[in-house]
């Protein structure tokens, strides 16, 4: 018996489908190309009607079409992609909301933002692994970045390399964060309230360093020349090595620490009051970050409020580098810390 071999059937054929162009949009909404290319690229140069705005979208919805990164940016010249170095340190509540708005104000201004892990990679070497992905723009938190990675970058097309650190790199846009003036601030504070013997809590995870270390000196500069004296005390976030600490407290001779952020403080507190101390009585406690949870404690938790750049200023400055590469670098002191006072110390 010979069997015929049945016609696929055509809605289950597994052949890959066509992919929508725009002269398919453009012909669904009853446009031209250059229409759909004006519309969907947000060109503010062509004025284009509300109701034929809303054809090409919807057209566009309904064939599944989205525009072509890599064609528009050759067309353009350069990419709209801005490059975020994922950090080397675990970013807190603080940072991840700062990151937040900028994305978000980066995507106003229609670039798109990709965050890029460079796991075991460091400086200049981790600047060539980034330049593979062309981007217009380069953002580098507290990376060792230097100037001739600046160069590798802006070789490959980056138009604008900024970095949020202590200091500032020859050839790139920065915004300088003082984080001496955070620990600067914590110790005055605990000074002026009568403490002598200042623990200042480092986190034992690596990537902080870059800081802990700048706001131990901060804490140091602050007493510097007083009777009173500042001791690094390591900890890792973990209940156990705080219990550890706690259990030991008492042997440090400490009146008062400031804590690198208030989540180390949070945890130092606890294991402080489960050993018996009394907060601030025994030990006064004050953290940075002014995060809502500390306001939750009892005691309240004292703290240094940092107020990290805005996230629409910073895009802004990316997106007048890109426009002007050729501009020289801009230089902005940002970070400001100012104590809140409460309860805990």
């Amino acid at each position: 018996m010979v069997q015929i071999p049945k016609t696929p059937d055509p809605a289950s054929s597994s052949a890959p489908r066509s992919v929508p162009t725009s002269a398919d949009v453009a012909r669904l909404a009853g446009v031209s190309r250059a229409t759909v290319s004006y519309v969907l690229n947000n060109t503010s140069a062509v004025r284009i009607s509300e109701p034929t705005r809303r054809r090409v979208h919807e057209a566009a919805r309904e064939l599944g079409y989205v525009p072509h990164a890599a064609a528009r940016s050759l067309r353009a010249g350069h990419s709209r992609l801005v490059l975020m170095p994922a950090p080397s340190f675990p970013a807190g509540p603080l940072y991840s909301r700062f990151l937040t708005e900028l994305q978000w104000a980066l995507g106003r201004l229609d670039y798109t933002v990709v965050q890029h892990g460079t796991v075991g990679l460091r400086g200049d070497e981790a600047a060539r692994a980034w330049a593979e992905m062309r981007p217009v723009a380069v953002l580098v938190p507290g990376f060792d970045l230097g100037p001739q990675g600046v160069e590798v970058l802006k070789r490959s097309g980056a138009r604008a390399v900024v970095t949020l650190g202590p200091e500032a790199v020859d050839g790139a846009h920065a915004l300088l964060m003082d984080h001496e003036a955070v620990g600067h601030s914590a110790a005055r504070h605990l000074y002026e309230r009568g403490r002598r013997r200042i623990g200042v809590l480092i986190p034992a995870e690596e990537g902080l360093e870059v800081f802990s270390a700048p706001r131990l000196d901060g804490a140091r500069r602050a007493v510097e020349g007083t009777d009173a004296t500042v001791t690094r005390v390591p900890l890792a976030y973990e209940e156990r090595d705080a219990a550890r600490l706690a259990a030991r407290w008492k042997s440090l001779g400490l009146d008062a620490v400031f804590a690198y952020n208030d989540e180390y403080a949070m945890l130092l507190m606890r294991a402080l009051q489960d050993e018996g101390l009394a907060i601030p009585g025994d030990t006064a406690v004050i953290g940075a970050d002014d995060l809502m949870l500390g306001r939750l404690l009892r005691p309240r938790l004292s703290t240094v409020h940092l107020e990290l750049p805005s996230g629409r200023d910073l895009a802004a400055l990316v997106d007048r580098a890109v426009r002007d590469p050729d501009a020289a670098p801009e230089r902005h002191k940002v970070l400001g810390a100012a104590v809140v006072h409460r309860e805990s110390s």
